[in-house]
């Protein structure tokens, strides 16, 4: 009868969305498929991600987000709209109280973007948060004492780097480079050494089963199919983990310098508290196979994988919403 409140992960590859009382209930691609010719929505989340690729030219299949931000506002809506009305937690008298989560780094703009189109989806009240800390109370971090802690969360589209203390953000970075930047440094790659196109399907399963950033981390193969691009002719090759860890190195290494970035500007009593806690990795890019191992060695602290990093951002918005609706409660 009354809405329900929820928190949104809105991502670039993914949308999360916890509902309260009932926890994550919804994790879909973030993806839209569209006729151009009438302008319809077809297909939205997972149904619409298994058309990727595989589609005729009237259809177009979208990411409305990239690099974290809104991209295509129309799009946005009707995805966060379907998802919303699939979940049926509008009530019959209220509309619910949405939390949603953003970058550090966007610009108002954006911001007013993202509020407008959760708004517009049905919400009644919205509230934004940053993402890097809402990962961190998701990944059982301890934000609200005096004392650093300090998460990367590698998403899709960006990547997040924070040192929070007193709950909030004291020294923070957010670069471009993630998940999707690895599929296409794979995608390039085989392009350019195997003369081979590839799917963002295909590139993506290679990352999954063979893709590793420690070197000498990982020794598997794969067989991938793919179009000749002399021939035109389907085609089979096998990749290997050492040539698509020297794929992905530079941007790997464009993450650990954030960090670094990070680091260099965060105070030093908090730094102190970051080698005894270490670096919590949140986000799916915190599943790359060596990328723990990796800045463990570069950065010089301990850096540990949470224990549920692709939810970790949905599971915060769970318990900022409670500590929402306890506040509002109080005044």
């Amino acid at each position: 009868m009354f809405a329900k409140d929820i928190g949104i992960d809105l991502g670039t590859a993914n949308v999360l969305i916890h509902v309260k009382g009932k926890g994550i209930v919804l994790n879909e691609p973030s993806v839209v498929a569209v006729d151009k010719l009438s302008n319809k929505v077809l297909a939205v989340g997972e149904e619409a991600y298994r058309m990727v690729g595989r589609t005729p030219g009237n259809i177009v299949v979208i990411r409305p987000l990239k690099d974290g931000v809104i991209a295509d506002f129309d799009i946005t809506e009707a995805m966060l709209s379907h998802f919303i009305t699939k979940l049926k937690v509008k009530g019959i008298f209220s509309k619910p109280r949405i939390l949603i989560c953003c970058p550090t780094n966007i610009t108002s703009v954006e911001q007013k973007a993202i509020r407008q189109a959760a708004e517009k989806s049905g919400g009644k009240k919205i509230y934004l948060e940053e993402e890097p800390k809402v990962a961190a109370i998701g990944a059982g971090m301890d934000i609200f004492q005096p004392s650093g802690n300090m998460v990367i969360d590698i998403g899709g589209g960006t990547t997040d780097v924070a040192v929070l203390s007193m709950g909030d953000i004291v020294t923070s970075e957010s670069i471009n480079i993630a998940g999707d930047t690895f599929d296409n440094d794979i995608t390039q790659y085989i392009k350019r050494e195997y003369k081979l196109l590839i799917g963002e399907r295909t590139a993506e399963d290679i990352k999954v089963h063979v893709g590793t950033v420690f070197p000498g981390g990982r020794d598997e193969e794969l067989d991938i199919r793919g179009r000749d691009m002399v021939t035109g002719l389907p085609r089979t090759i096998t990749v290997n983990s050492k040539e698509i860890g020297n794929a992905l190195k530079e941007s790997v290494q464009l993450i650990v310098q954030a960090a670094k970035n990070v680091l260099e500007r965060t105070p030093p009593e908090l730094s102190a508290d970051i080698i005894d806690r270490g670096v919590f990795l949140t986000g799916g890019g915190a599943l790359l196979h060596g990328i723990d191992q990796l800045l463990a060695d570069q950065l010089k602290v301990p850096v540990f994988v949470s224990d549920n990093p692709l939810d970790c951002v949905a599971i915060g918005t769970g318990i900022l919403l409670d500590s929402i609706s306890k506040s509002s409660r109080r005044a």
